[in-house]
């Protein structure tokens, strides 16, 4: 198993765990929390600027001495709301219900202050054509205020790809450096996805297989996901790195040999049958 997988360990308070460290890069750390009702969860303070998304259950977040009700039924039901913590600020998370939520962090100054965001300041989208429409969801990604971490929540119905054409915020090219985590969600849960990693010039090259609450690493290069054909998707990113404040728009780098079919998502599009062939 590749180290860019990070499998849920589904009996465990702390499902996944992904610090610097452990990931091998410099800026993002990311945790999924599953509390039982009544339990809790503490965070020091530190130096770091955290963001806690809900992803199912209820639970009250006290951030030092004001309490914040966070809910979410489910991540296919509704969007989140999301609470942003500035550095220096303790924090503790006791579960109303069941309840699971991701906290991601980044090194930062402390300029901006606590801030829940509503879903309704939230840009929704529609991507791509074809086998790759999709839904994108910026739930805090610039213009909406945070100094390095950078959120999105994506949509793909079974079957689809998203990120395609593939892209890379590795530095390649010009592009921004940005670590990022995708943290999977199936619908059904029984399914999985597929997650590729790679960079033609450096000869890296990894594709993951991904279940209900796995997490992938993007630790460089260009990537793109796939559900199989029974499973809606959805994944949360959390991505920091080099930019700051409003430089955080800056997009990534598209893979060159992909980008045409932007321009047209059903051309040269085979129709069955093909080759002379006839169905039975």
């Amino acid at each position: 198993m590749t180290s860019s997988l990070i499998k849920a360990r589904r009996d465990e308070r702390v499902s996944v765990s992904v610090t610097s460290e452990s990931a091998g890069w410099t800026y993002l750390d990311f945790s999924v929390v599953d509390l039982e009702a009544g339990a809790r969860h503490d965070r020091d303070a530190a130096p770091r600027e955290v963001v806690l998304v809900p992803i199912e259950g209820a639970g009250t977040v006290r951030v030092g001495n004001e309490d914040i009700d966070l809910s979410r039924t489910g991540v296919f039901d509704q969007l989140p709301h999301v609470l942003y913590v500035p550095p220096g600020l303790s924090i503790s998370v006791t579960a109303r219900h069941r309840f699971v939520l991701t906290i991601g962090s980044a090194p930062a100054e402390g300029g901006l202050p606590l801030r829940l965001f509503e879903p309704s300041e939230m840009r929704v989208e529609l991507r791509g054509g074809g086998a790759s429409h999709r839904q994108i969801c910026h739930i805090l990604a610039a213009p909406l205020p945070a100094e390095r971490l950078i959120l999105y929540e994506g949509y793909a119905p079974r079957g689809t790809w998203s990120g395609w054409a593939p892209h890379c915020h590795d530095g390649y090219a010009g592009s921004p450096y940005l670590e990022e985590v995708y943290y999977f969600r199936l619908q059904p849960a029984e399914g999985f996805v597929l997650h590729r990693n790679w960079r033609e010039d450096t000869g890296f090259d990894e594709t993951l297989v991904c279940e209900d609450g796995d997490t992938a690493l993007v630790p460089q290069g260009f990537h793109s996901t796939v559900a199989c054909p029974g499973t809606n998707m959805y994944f949360l990113n959390y991505l920091a790195g080099e930019p700051v404040g409003e430089e955080r728009a800056q997009g990534p780098y598209f893979h060159p040999d992909h980008t045409w079919i932007h321009d047209d998502w059903s051309a040269g599009a085979m129709s069955l049958p093909t080759a002379g062939a006839q169905p039975a």
